[in-house]
């Protein structure tokens, strides 16, 4: 398949996706849409045939998602519960894990969240203190996470720790399944200024006791675990901001076709026509990065995919923010009503530039990685 140019089936998949967010809209019920996505097989459309999943890719995941974003009904637990947890678990999960998570995480019945980020480590998940240790067969959990989407709505959250090497005694990542109702597991609703049909939330773990299946992958392959789970995050991301973005832009176009001052449509003037179309190359250039990101990503380069989500994630939370910046103008003092629902994505933009990892990170790595610069850090 052509990384840059959609098949029909795509095509397809887009225009069916697009249908149903229009029927749900921006006053959406989160958990109504959520499962009529799942039951028509949209959800888990990146998770293998044989349980219950469509058997695409991220590429297929990534459409769902920029459309519903686009109809203005983005399902944000999408970019973690079948993008990332549902990835790993296929990826590196054990037969049994497979089987009691997929299913469920295809067809909506059941939701995971996930845990990387800490209060103290931030950008930098090398100084997560979140660590497992043995105890007989079983593992006893321990530390703090932040920022958490959708864990008062999760099954289960996929917590990132850490183990001791028993060769080196240097710590390295490892993932685990741990149920919302585990002893000493709890968590506190973050207060945010973020208006998100999804909460966020702070976790303590306090030697939370797990059997030892419920590990993830095999111990020493921690760091490629993480990662097979954040390229789709990046790309997932990515799309859930071109989405938001071309979501602002068919308000302010609209507008601008039909909102007259003078003599004709104020979108007769270059002076608000211009910055629209300048706000429509980028999302469309941002979301070629994200299909081509997509692209490595299913065709099982993950070093290619790295760089590209990256990329791509970049792109879009600029595109992004300046796509509703510009949306929000062009409506002056509607853009700032509740009626017209645009002054409330100005903060939501912000997340695609923040989060899962800054543009300043994105930028380190650029430098880094493809460019060859030496580090500061």
């Amino acid at each position: 398949m052509h990384p840059t140019l959609e098949s029909e089936e795509h095509k397809a998949l887009r225009s069916a996706v697009a249908a149903l967010g229009k029927r749900h809209g921006r006053n959406f019920d989160r958990e109504a849409l959520w499962s009529e996505a799942a039951k028509l097989g949209y959800l888990g459309v990146n998770l293998p045939e044989a349980y219950g999943g469509g058997g695409g890719g991220i590429a297929e995941l990534s459409i769902v998602l920029e459309e519903l974003g686009t109809a203005g009904c983005p399902l944000l637990m999408m970019v973690v519960s079948p993008a990332i947890c549902g990835t790993v678990i296929a990826r590196f999960g054990t037969e049994q894990q497979k089987q009691d998570w997929l299913p469920g995480l295809a067809d909506g019945t059941r939701t995971m969240a996930f845990g990387i980020t800490e209060p103290d480590a931030g950008s930098n998940s090398h100084r997560i203190t979140t660590t497992a240790r043995r105890d007989g067969t079983d593992w006893l959990l321990t530390g703090r996470k932040v920022f958490i989407s959708g864990v008062d709505i999760a099954d289960a959250t996929l917590i990132v720790g850490r183990t001791e090497d028993a060769r080196t005694g240097n710590l390295k990542p490892c993932l685990f399944i741990v149920p919302r109702d585990a002893d000493g597991f709890s968590r506190r609703q973050i207060d945010m200024e973020l208006n998100a049909a999804e909460k966020q939330f702070e976790l303590a773990l306090d030697d939370v006791r797990l059997p030892a299946e419920a590990l993830v992958g095999d111990e020493d392959a921690g760091l490629l675990q993480l990662f097979a789970g954040l390229n789709p995050e990046r790309i997932m991301t990515a799309a859930f901001a071109i989405g938001m973005g071309r979501y602002a832009l068919a308000q302010a176009i609209t507008y601008a076709r039909e909102r007259t001052v003078w003599k004709a449509p104020i979108g007769a003037h270059q002076a608000i026509a211009h910055p629209l179309a300048q706000a429509h190359i980028d999302l469309e250039l941002a979301r070629l990065m994200m299909q081509k990101a997509a692209h490595l990503y299913d065709a099982g380069d993950d070093v290619g995919a790295g760089e590209a989500a990256n990329m791509a994630k970049y792109a879009a939370g600029e595109a992004c923010v300046k796509a509703v910046d510009q949306a929000v103008h062009t409506l002056g003092g509607n853009g700032l009503t509740r009626e017209f629902g645009l002054a409330s994505l100005i903060t939501a933009a912000r997340v695609a530039r923040i989060a899962p990892v800054s543009r300043e990170m994105i930028l380190n790595y650029v430098s880094h990685q493809t460019l060859g610069l030496p580090k500061s850090y």
